[in-house]
């Protein structure tokens, strides 16, 4: 069973680290209308919507990451 404090505090980790490679998710949160419908002790991050630069990053360092 997850908190919604746990779920916050995953997002802001997960921003950190996103930061970390200079990359910003502008829609990151957490996804309320999953938190507040079925299962709302396993809520849903949402990662969000970016444009086509940031997406590159994102690949970016996901492969770095997996090198």
């Amino acid at each position: 069973m997850h908190s919604p404090a746990e779920a916050g505090a995953r997002v802001e980790e997960s921003r950190a680290a996103l930061a970390a490679h200079g990359i910003t998710l502008p829609s990151l949160g957490i996804d309320l209308p999953a938190s507040a419908s079925r299962c709302p002790t396993r809520p849903l991050i949402a990662l969000g919507n970016c444009d086509l630069l940031t997406a590159e990053a994102l690949t970016a360092a996901l492969r770095e990451g997996a090198a």
